[in-house]
């Protein structure tokens, strides 16, 4: 059997209904059946009408004719070729040999199968339904099996081939199961419940439907709860918890979500991955307040694709880098500086969440650049520029509270432009006037501020006028420079009172002319401090310095700095004499304690070449000393060594000396040494350094 007679869109409720004559040879059913429930012949019997007909066709045949005929006369017509009995003896061979062949082949000839979409199905048999069901079921679609099942499930509970039929319907029930679990594999959950629903509810396998169903749902509830949390990892930057997550689709018991979802959550994370790194540089950029790292961060978060996770969240803080940049270009502003700040906006690239903004920012710059100048046109034309300001934008309040003070400004430009052309006259009646003028701005306008800092700069300049004669006659009064002159120079500059603008001047100019008149008067006491302590006697010349080095007057520190060098003069002097005495002695301690005060004297003092002499003769005689000992006792002699001061004229054969003492006292050997010293050789730190 074959599916040539069935085709693809079939339905037992689309058969046609059969002719009369096609009724009449298929009405008898054939009472055998093959094994496989298939009837042993097939539907292509002739009726006897049929039949009849095609017997009558050609010519009539007649048995009787109306003439005698003469079989010579006939025979001698005929053609010489059809009178050889050679032919004829052929003739009578092919002849009976191909009616025999033909007879036998149409003998043989199998029936044909039934031609299923052909048939109508209220008449044909259980065998027919069986045979065009398994042909339907056979091609594995939903439909085709659910074709198959209504063909058979409509014959009687008692006919001879339930059973068969029942188990062809549980196969093909599970097949359709089946089918359901593959669309359900490959992702399609809705298409596969909807599959498993269409089995018949009186069949056996209805009845794990619904529990497939669960099952199924249950998988997909899980697998999607795995991707959303692994999503929601990268919305906060964890990759590798959003990695260890997706790691859980390739255990979940379906494929779409092990293979296709699982490599596609992670191609997100690899893509969010890198992206997430750009956010975090352009974040870090954006923190530095810096226009060139903000405008750096900005390309960063746009280089991000539409197609990457992290696409929203670099669209989002765009819009912050830039109110960044608005932020920097505001501080510019605050300082007046409305070029740089208008230069720093127009750099902004193009954001259109931000752009309402950035022109708010330009039109409010040039007008408060405007409004700068200090002019009334100025002002005007800030005015009008700061009107262009839509009642929508937010910026609209602060454009209304600029116009009102820049229209109070207005007439407070024109009294301080009166003020200053009256003081430019540089006289104390017209700076006096200037005053007056200014003063009538009410210290709440604008203009208040910049109207007091005119004032007290007028007030200065006829501060001015009215105390330089003082000063200037104080000048010419101190350039005798002796203590009378000083004197009344500094009477003079004291009449410019506290807080006038020349006060500060006057004082620096009182202080000099006063340390001149304390240097006058305190030289003569320190130069004969001096000669004392020439003449030796350095105590009596400190106590005479003291009392100028303690007065806080012109000449204490030059004062100060005598005492102190004439008190080292005298340690000096003390730690030489301690020297030499000690040094008499003759031990090595006592010849260690003689180079170490001896050593006390100043480089700066003229007893210090003489200290340096004693302390290299007495280095010398530690080394005999050291050298003398080592015949008894080396150990001895290398402690006697080490006293020997560095930088003496000694110290470099003492060195010398010592290593080979320690060789003669710590033979090499070839082993390997021990970490612990030896107890006979066991130095302090100081003593090893100073040694090597």
């Amino acid at each position: 059997m074959t599916d040539r007679d069935i085709s693809d869109s079939w339905s037992p409720a689309r058969a046609r209904k059969p002719d009369q004559n096609t009724r009449l040879s298929r009405t008898p059913e054939v009472g055998t059946t093959q094994s496989s429930g298939v009837p042993a012949t097939g539907s292509n019997f002739k009726s006897v009408t049929q039949q009849q007909e095609n017997n009558t066709e050609g010519l009539p045949i007649k048995t009787h004719s109306d003439k005698t005929f003469n079989l010579s006369n006939i025979t001698e017509k005929l053609p010489n070729w059809m009178k050889s009995w050679v032919l004829w003896s052929i003739m009578l061979t092919l002849i009976p040999s191909g009616i025999g062949f033909i007879s036998m082949s149409m003998l043989l000839k199998l029936p044909s199968a039934p031609n299923c979409p052909e048939i109508f199905w209220p008449l044909a048999s259980a065998s027919v339904r069986l045979h065009c069901a398994q042909l339907a079921a056979s091609k594995q679609t939903v439909n085709d099996l659910l074709q198959a099942i209504a063909l058979v499930k409509a014959l009687p509970q008692n006919h001879p081939l339930r059973g068969q039929i029942n188990s062809f319907l549980e196969e093909w029930s599970r097949d359709i199961l089946r089918l359901a679990d593959q669309s359900f594999q490959s992702g399609n959950l809705e298409e596969a419940i909807a599959t498993s629903r269409q089995i018949p509810e009186d069949l056996e396998a209805r009845k794990i439907v619904e529990d497939q169903i669960t099952k199924w749902q249950s998988i997909w509830s899980k697998a999607e709860e795995i991707y959303q949390e692994s999503l929601k990892e990268l919305g906060q930057r964890h990759w590798q918890s959003a990695f260890m997550l997706s790691s859980k689709l390739l255990r979940v018991n379906n494929k779409y979500w092990a293979t296709t979802k699982y490599d596609e959550l992670n191609r997100i994370i690899v893509t969010a991955r890198e992206d997430g790194d750009k956010l975090y540089k352009a974040e870090g950029l954006a923190d530095s307040r810096s226009l060139d790292n903000v405008l750096a961060a900005i390309k960063l978060a746009e280089s991000i694709k539409s197609d990457s996770y992290l696409y929203q969240k670099a669209q989002e803080l765009i819009p912050v880098f830039g109110r960044k940049i608005l932020k920097l270009a505001q501080a510019k502003m605050d300082k007046r500086d409305a070029d740089t700040a208008l230069e720093i906006v127009r750099q902004i690239p193009p954001i259109p969440e931000l752009q309402s903004e950035i022109d708010d920012f330009v039109v409010l710059g040039e007008a408060q650049r405007s409004a700068w100048i200090g002019t009334v046109s100025g002002l005007e034309a800030a005015i009008s520029q700061a009107q262009q300001i839509d009642a929508s934008r937010e910026v609209y309040e602060k454009a209304q509270e600029l116009i009102a003070r820049w229209q109070l400004e207005i007439q407070d430009v024109s009294r301080l432009e009166k003020a200053r052309t009256l003081a430019s006259q540089g006289t104390i009646n017209e700076l006096t006037a200037a005053i007056s003028e200014a003063q009538m701005i009410p210290d709440s306008n604008p203009r208040a501020d910049e109207a007091r800092q005119e004032m007290n700069r007028w007030r200065g300049q006829v501060e001015s006028i009215e105390d330089r004669p003082y000063l200037d006659r104080a000048e010419q009064i101190a350039l005798l420079e002796d203590i009378t002159s000083l004197q009344a120079a500094i009477a003079e500059a004291n009449q410019i009172r506290s807080g006038r603008s020349l006060y500060p001047e006057a004082r620096k100019k009182i202080r000099t002319w006063t340390a001149k008149v304390q240097r006058i008067q305190d030289q003569p006491y320190l130069d004969q401090a001096r000669i004392i302590a020439d003449s030796g006697d350095l105590n009596t010349a400190i106590r005479e310095a003291q009392k100028i080095a303690s007065s806080g007057r012109a000449l204490a520190s030059e004062a100060q700095t005598a005492v102190d060098s004439w008190q080292e003069q005298i340690r000096a002097k003390e730690n030489w004499r301690k020297a030499r005495e000690v040094a008499i002695t003759g031990t090595p301690e006592a010849l260690a304690e003689a180079i170490r005060l001896a050593d006390r004297v100043s480089n700066r003092n003229v007893l210090r070449m003489d200290a340096n002499v004693a302390i290299d003769q007495w280095s010398q005689q530690l080394l005999q000393m050291a050298r003398s000992q080592s015949e008894f006792d080396v150990s001895k002699s290398i402690e006697t060594a080490r006293l020997i001061p560095r930088g003496s004229s000694a110290y470099r054969d003492a060195q010398e000396q010592i290593r080979t003492w320690k060789q003669f006292i710590i033979p090499r050997t070839p082993s390997t040494p021990s970490s612990e010293p030896s107890p006979d050789v066991e130095q302090s730190p100081s003593s090893i350094s100073d040694g090597l």
